[in-house]
């Protein structure tokens, strides 16, 4: 089967420490996502490279966004897809990361568009851990489902 154009993967890092549930999400660096919080988070994620593995991808794309390595047994997910049609093919995996240690990549970014003006922005200026109820509030509505196949797997009221 061929792989989708717009296909992204990623990790959703989760532990049960401090509440039955909290997953680690990650907030979208650059001056359009600055002011924006509730359905503004995600999973640390990003396009595959052509010919890369998928799961190889989301490993990669999860380390650049956070400096992080999560290891574990990873449980494969159900891709979902995105309003705008993209395809994010998710693993989770149960790990406790110390979020103290995150950086990001940057990338190049035009600002204000069109300006000839150019600056490096982080591709994620933050990362958290949120209890689930927070979680469902925070995350980009087409990654909803993402949690909920986490939380059935694991069990959890939904």
């Amino acid at each position: 089967m061929p792989r989708p154009s717009k296909l992204s993967a990623g990790l959703l890092v989760f532990r049960r420490l401090n509440s039955p549930l909290e997953v680690l999400l990650a907030h979208p660096g650059g001056p359009l996502w600055a002011r924006k919080d509730d359905g503004a988070w995600s999973i640390p994620k990003g396009m595959c490279e052509p010919g890369e593995a998928i799961f190889a991808a989301a490993r990669r794309e999860f380390v650049e966004e956070t400096g992080l390595q999560p290891d574990g047994d990873f449980i494969e997910l159900i891709p979902v897809k995105q309003p705008g049609g993209k395809i994010v093919a998710a693993w989770a995996v149960e790990c406790d990361l110390d979020v103290g240690g995150f950086r990001s990549n940057t990338f190049k970014l035009e600002w204000p568009p069109r300006s000839g003006k150019f600056q490096d922005v982080p591709e994620v200026d933050r990362i958290g851990w949120f209890a689930w109820p927070q979680a469902l509030t925070k995350i980009l509505k087409g990654q909803k489902p993402i949690l909920e196949q986490l939380a059935r797997h694991l069990g959890v009221e939904v």
